[in-house]
């Protein structure tokens, strides 16, 4: 026998319909190119949102048409973010970093027929547009000439008829957005998400054992809107009706800064690298900037320093929670919060608990698969984390042969080594390919840069493994120094001794002026293997 409750869809409108009637004015505050703020409210998203669906309609955009965007985070890629889905078309978010040569491939491989582009991206459009079959490209304002083959965002969004949309019957199992891995491992490979996937999320983003956002918060959307849907933040602050700040093409320090002391921001989320940008700067200029807002900012991405979390929470009262998610999770999978029983030990044992990945979001299983199979939750035998659940994508478009990410029981395998303790919280270790084999031995690039940059004078460290004649690999450590600081390799050598045994310890050590990074803001540690790859050992 089955229920008798409504077959109520979760769906991108049913969001928006929320919102709609409940949070009309709260306010939505962008910053465009040239710096200025722009502000209005969700009405005003809304009834925009709207004008865009009826004009892609008129464009022949049909359910289940790809229709990309190429764009910073702002209010009028937001308006993007519900006008696709609500038409029943798919939102497929560009990653403006990658090379054009993978946009291009991308662009292709989803049959994307139209795309929605910042003007002032529209030169690296232009550098694969002859190799698409888009039928349309909409440019949005600020930025550049439009040129003719573009048509104008703005144009098309004034144009009355927005009273007349009416979204499609939906199914929450339809397809509503997609995003594409970054393709450091060959091609990028495309994630595909249900309605369902994004109501689930933004619920589980609201969840008072996870993050706990509510229509009180104050959001500022770091994450870039191209990067695994914005980790869902632009849907779930438009379901709960919290303020939204959207920080446009500005990701640096000071201009995240003036965001939160001026909007008064209390939740945001990012990838370690941008907070320890943001963490030097506070540090640098005290009292330039007022964060006490601030209650959480979420990390994932990469495992997060312990010298950060200390940061953030000795000398700036901000709480800094781990989490942990990828492109084939819809974003945040694990999320790690303070348990209550442990709110009243001693800090030290918080630091530990805090400096883990944490534990599954509602309704994600986790297990960790060994050589000998499934190991056990005792937070130190490793294996490779896999993942199921109704926000976990179950294959890859268009992309049959990727089945190898799956097991024959149809978990993701992630790729990444971690344990899992007895309360099922993830601690990751390393990604599968960036461990280092010594001697038959794994060391932890992840525990030895967290390690380093403990060091007062370092900022940022990525460790690395280069080829040695008799042990395999053995540890490299790439080093970028705080400005006006100092350290020798064997003060930093000297500095991680007291935390791992001798052979852990890094042969080497370079230090360079800055480390590159992935398009997502992750240590690129490939382009790093590949300069150093003649490295020999040092004593």
């Amino acid at each position: 026998m089955r229920g008798l409750t409504m077959d109520y869809q979760l769906t991108v409108p049913a969001i928006l319909r929320r919102a709609e009637a409940l949070s009309g004015g709260v306010e939505i505050v962008s910053r465009r190119s040239d710096r200025t703020v722009h502000r209005y409210c969700y009405a005003d998203m809304i009834r925009r949102a709207k004008r865009l669906a009826v004009a892609l309609k008129a464009l022949g955009v049909h359910p289940g048409d790809r229709v990309a965007t190429l764009a910073w985070n702002h209010h009028q890629h937001l308006e993007a973010y519900f006008a696709i889905p609500s038409l029943g078309a798919v939102l497929h978010t560009l990653n403006l970093r990658l090379h054009a040569d993978d946009l291009a491939y991308i662009v292709q491989d989803a049959g994307a027929r139209v795309v929605i582009a910042d003007r002032s991206l529209l030169p690296l459009f232009e550098r694969f547009r002859g190799r698409v079959n888009v039928e349309h490209v909409i440019a949005t304002s600020g930025g550049g000439e439009l040129p003719d083959w573009a048509l104008d965002y703005e144009a098309l969004v004034a144009e009355e008829g927005a009273g007349d949309f009416e979204p499609p019957d939906l199914d929450e199992r339809d397809a509503a957005a997609m995003c594409y891995s970054s393709g450091t491992t060959g091609r990028p490979k495309g994630a595909l998400y249900s309605h369902r996937a994004i109501a689930l999320l933004s619920m589980n983003w609201t969840a008072a054992d996870t993050v706990g956002v509510g229509r009180r918060d104050v959001i500022l959307a770091v994450v870039p809107m191209f990067h695994i849907n914005g980790w869902g933040l632009p849907f779930t602050a438009a379901h709960v009706g919290a303020k939204l700040v959207l920080p446009g093409p500005y990701l640096d320090a000071d201009s995240l800064l003036e965001l939160i002391d001026t909007e008064r921001v209390t939740v945001s989320a990012g990838v370690p690298t941008v907070w320890l940008d943001v963490l030097h700067t506070l540090d640098s200029r005290p009292g330039a900037y007022n964060v006490t807002s601030i209650r959480t900012l979420v990390i994932g991405g990469s495992a997060v320093p312990n010298a950060l979390l200390r940061g953030y929470q000795e000398r700036h009262g901000v709480t800094v929670m781990q989490a942990w998610g990828m492109t084939e999770t819809t974003s945040l999978a694990t999320v790690c919060p303070l348990p209550a029983d442990l709110e009243s030990a001693p800090i030290e044992k918080q630091y530990e608990w805090r400096t883990k990945q944490g534990v599954p979001m509602p309704f994600i299983e986790i297990r960790a698969r060994g050589e000998g199979g499934l190991v056990p939750w005792d937070g130190e035998t490793m294996g490779e984390l896999e993942v199921r659940g109704p926000t976990v994508v179950s294959a890859y478009y268009n992309n049959p042969e990727a089945g190898s990410g799956f097991t024959d029981d149809h978990w993701l395998r992630t790729g990444d080594i971690v344990t899992i303790d007895s309360r099922g919280c993830v601690e990751i270790h390393d990604r599968a390919k960036d461990l280092i084999r010594s001697g038959g031995e794994w060391i932890s690039s992840v525990a030895l840069e967290n390690a380093l940059m403990g060091h007062p004078a370092v900022a940022e460290a990525a460790v690395i493994a280069v080829p040695h004649a008799e042990w395999g690999e053995r540890p490299l450590a790439v080093v970028v120094l705080k400005p006006g600081h100092g350290a020798s390799a064997e003060q930093l050598r000297q500095h991680l001794a007291p935390s791992f045994v001798k052979w852990w310890l890094p042969d080497g050590f370079e230090f360079v002026d800055r480390i590159p990074r992935t398009s997502t803001g992750k240590f690129l540690k490939s382009a790093l293997r590949e300069r150093f790859r003649q490295r020999s050992q040092e004593s």
